[in-house]
């Protein structure tokens, strides 16, 4: 017995240990290297087998297909002539029009079959494709219908106020909108992709503070001249006072504004530094105030001083114009002051003018004939001996003698 068990596991040791070898040296072999041929005849295969299977559900799902994409075809028709039959260019209605117009066809068709291919039940890799086609296209759609409206608004605002400058610029401002756009288009079909574009955004990042900072004047003057053309605190022919000068503005441009004085010099002012300070735009008054200050003598009486206001509120109001207050103002070196304001309603500076001119001629007329002085820079002088007596600050005049007067008379 004891022979026998020997013989048994003598003869089933040596069986095992080829097993082992073979094991390892089938783990140390290389794995053999797919064949692209091969893959597409197994896709090939899968997808004759599912035609087979799914012949009736992919029957209908082309039939829902080709109903939503006819359908959706003829909102983009109805849309687009109802666009472009709105009245005016560059109106809302004309933007929405522009954006349908850009819809291609093959978008729709990609979305009809994104909407119908659930049902037909794809295998996994036909489905994939379909998904990844419908996600770059989708994508790439949004991407043009945003440029689209940004410029389309953008056009539209430089309509609005005939600015040259921006209708010039629409160029740049088209490849910069559309570089940003069609990037960030990238990045979420790359996300969606499954693709880590955390180093990507971070690389974008990087290279777009140095451009920044290497062109950081031209990009400063660039968006300060879109925030001129799209806030307008001025446009060109209004008159403005930017700093200490006062001027007209002849053009505004996407590096600097030109500005021409009232004395004739023409100012070229950086865009960046036009808006860096306080800027007075005489366009857009309504209503212009305008100050007088009245000086009397010192000799006019109470009564006349308490009458003066009521005398310069008439005449205010007998030119047309809007009486504010008179008051008196102040003791002033050599005259009593009064203050008049009153408004003139008009945009016209040159209406202004003439209504202040009249309104002065007017009180003067009425002061005058009320008795009152104007009064005007007078200084007296008194002269005194080291002994603190006046004396005259000439010579006095020499006494005629008492002889030479009894001498005049006569017997």
């Amino acid at each position: 017995m004891i022979r026998q068990e020997d013989d048994v596991t003598f003869s089933i040791l040596p069986a095992a240990h080829p097993v082992a070898t073979t094991t390892a040296a089938a783990a140390k072999a290389p794995a053999a290297a797919t064949n692209p041929l091969d893959d597409l005849r197994h896709y090939w295969d899968i997808s004759v087998a599912w035609v087979n299977s799914h012949w009736l559900q992919i029957g209908i799902a082309v039939g829902a297909g080709l109903l939503i994409y006819v359908l959706l075809s003829m909102v983009r028709t109805f849309a687009l002539k109802h666009a472009q039959s709105a009245e005016g260019d560059l109106t809302l209605t004309h933007i929405a029009g522009r954006v349908i117009h850009k819809t291609r066809s093959s978008v729709i068709a990609i979305i009809a079959i994104r909407m119908v291919a659930g049902y037909a039940q794809p295998p996994a890799a036909i489905m994939q494709t379909i998904q990844f086609v419908f996600t770059v296209a989708v994508v790439l759609q949004v991407a043009i219908w945003v440029r689209e409206i940004i410029l389309g608004l953008i056009q539209r605002r430089a309509a609005e106020g005939n600015n040259e400058t921006l209708s010039n610029a629409m160029g740049i401002i088209r490849l910069l909108i559309s570089v940003a756009l069609f990037a960030i288009a990238v990045i979420v079909i790359l996300d969606n992709m499954g693709v880590n574009v955390t180093g990507l955004i971070a690389g974008l990042g990087i290279g777009g503070i140095a451009i920044g900072l290497a062109a950081q004047g031209i990009f400063s003057d660039l968006f300060a001249s879109l925030s001129i053309i799209f806030d307008r605190p001025f446009r060109v022919g209004e008159t403005i006072k930017y700093d200490t000068s006062t001027a007209t503005v002849e053009r505004i441009g996407l590096k600097s504004t030109r500005l021409r004085s009232v004395n004739g010099e023409l100012l070229v002012i950086s865009n960046t530094n036009l808006l860096a300070k306080e800027i007075t735009n005489f366009a857009h008054l309504h209503r212009r105030r305008v100050t007088f200050t009245i000086g009397v003598i010192y000799q006019t009486t109470p009564a006349m001083l308490r009458d003066l206001p009521a005398l310069l509120e008439e005449q205010v109001k007998a030119a047309g114009h809007e009486f504010i207050r008179s008051s008196f103002l102040t003791f002033g070196p050599s005259s009593l002051d009064f203050e008049l304001l009153f408004d003139v309603f008009t945009d016209d500076f040159e209406a202004v003018v003439a209504a202040r001119t009249d309104v002065a001629i007017r009180l003067f007329e009425a002061m005058a004939a009320a008795g009152y002085e104007f009064a005007y820079p007078t200084q007296t002088t008194f002269t005194a001996a080291p002994d603190g007596t006046m004396i005259m600050p000439y010579a006095e005049s020499p006494k005629p003698k008492a002889s030479a007067a009894r001498t005049a008379k006569p017997g």
